[in-house]
C-alpha cells in the first residue's frame, strides 16, 4: 500500500557545533540571532554540514515553525557562502581536473566486474539491518530526490533543455504522483519499518552523507556551477544502473519486501535509458551550445564520484568494524 509522503514541513534538524547553533538559533529565534564571520571549520565537519543543510531546505520545503522569509536573509546567505566557498574547495582539492565529457561518460559506463563498495557489499553478504542503514543514508536524498537537479531547468535551453525535463519527468513519475521516485523511496522506507518523514535521518547521519546530499545543492542553486550539476546529474544516472541491478540481487537474496526491491529495479531499467538521453541530447547538446562549460561538466561528474568514495569509505569502515553506521 502506498503511504503519501507529508505536506507538513519537517522539524528543524538539532545543531552539532557553534555554527549549526547559530544557523537555527537564528531562525528560531534563539538567542541574539547574530551569524559567525570569518569562520574556520573543517570541510567534511559534521557541524559545517548540519549548518548547510539547514540553510538549503530553506530553498526546499522549510521547517516548522521558521518563516518562509529567512530563505533570502542576507546575513544567512552570507555565512552560506563561506561555508560553501570552504567545501567547494575542499571538493577541487580532491578532484582531478579534466576536459573530456564523453570520455569521463565513457569510463563511468563501464560496469566494474567486482568491487568493495556497499553496494557489492550489500549484494553479497550485507545484513538486512545493515541494508535498513544504507536505506536510512539514502532517504537524505531519495525523498527529495531529482529536486537538486531541477534547479538547472532554466538554465538550459534548446534540446539540452527539453531532453533534461524529460528526465526529470520520469524521475517524477511521468505524471502520476504515487509513481513519484521520492514516493517510492517513502513506500521502500515503510515497507523497511523505517520512518518516512522528510528530513528523518539527518540527525542519525555523518558529515559524509550530508556532504554528499550538500553536493548537489551548491551545484543546483548557482547558476555559475550550472555544467557541474548537468554532469552531476549525468553520473548520477549512468552509475545508477548497475548499482541498482546489484541492490536488487542483496535484496532478493534477504527475501526484502517487494517495494524495496521494486525501487531499485525501476531504476535498473529507467537509468539506463535516462544514461543516453543524458549523454547525447543533454550533455552533447550543451557543450555544443556552451563548450566553455566541458571541464565543469566533468567537474561534477568526478566531484560527485569523490563524495560518494568518501561516504562508502564511512559505511564500509563501520560495518567491517562491526557498529553501525549511524550516529
Amino acid at each position: 500500500m502506498t503511504t503519501f509522503l507529508p505536506v507538513s514541513a519537517p522539524t528543524i534538524p538539532r545543531p552539532c557545533g557553534p555554527i549549526s547553533q547559530a544557523v537555527v538559533d537564528r531562525l528560531t529565534g534563539v538567542g541574539s540571532g547574530s551569524l559567525p564571520t570569518g569562520v574556520d571549520v573543517a570541510p567534511l565537519s559534521r557541524d559545517l554540514h548540519v549548518a548547510l543543510a539547514v540553510s538549503y531546505e530553506l530553498h526546499y520545503r522549510g521547517f516548522t515553525g521558521v518563516d518562509d522569509g529567512w530563505e533570502w536573509d542576507p546575513e544567512l546567505l552570507r555565512l552560506r557562502a563561506e561555508l560553501e566557498s570552504i567545501f567547494l574547495a575542499y571538493v577541487r582539492d580532491n578532484v582531478e581536473p579534466g576536459d573530456d565529457a564523453t570520455a569521463e561518460m565513457d569510463m563511468l559506463s563501464t560496469e566494474a566486474v567486482s568491487g568493495t563498495g556497499p553496494s557489492w557489499f550489500l549484494k553479497e553478504s550485507g545484513s538486512w539491518d545493515q541494508m535498513r542503514e544504507y536505506f536510512a543514508h539514502r532517504s537524505v536524498y531519495h525523498l527529495k530526490e531529482a529536486d537538486p537537479h531541477a534547479w538547472a531547468i532554466p538554465r538550459l535551453r534548446g534540446q539540452a533543455k527539453a531532453s533534461y525535463v524529460a528526465v526529470e519527468f520520469d524521475e517524477y513519475g511521468a505524471g502520476r504522483g504515487a509513481r513519484l521516485h521520492q514516493q517510492l523511496w517513502a513506500d521502500l522506507m515503510k515497507a523497511a519499518d523505517l520512518d518516512t518523514s522528510y528530513v528523518g535521518y539527518v540527525d542519525r547521519v555523518p558529515a559524509s552523507t550530508l556532504a554528499w546530499v550538500n553536493l548537489m545543492s551548491l551545484f543546483g542553486l548557482h547558476r555559475s556551477l550550472r555544467g557541474a550539476t548537468v554532469g552531476h546529474f549525468a553520473a548520477t544516472e549512468i552509475t545508477s544502473s548497475p548499482g541498482s541491478k546489484r541492490l536488487v540481487k542483496g535484496l532478493e537474496r534477504l527475501g526484502a519486501p517487494q517495494e524495496c526491491i521494486g525501487f531499485y529495479a525501476e531504476h535498473v531499467e529507467a537509468d539506463a535509458v535516462h544514461e543516453q538521453i543524458l549523454r547525447h541530447d543533454v550533455v552533447g547538446e550543451l557543450l555544443k551550445q556552451e563548450p566553455h562549460l566541458e571541464q565543469d561538466i566533468v567537474f561534477g561528474m568526478r566531484a560527485l564520484d569523490f563524495v560518494e568514495e568518501v561516504l562508502a569509505a564511512d559505511l564500509m569502515a563501520a560495518w567491517n568494524a562491526g557498529r553501525s553506521s549511524l550516529i
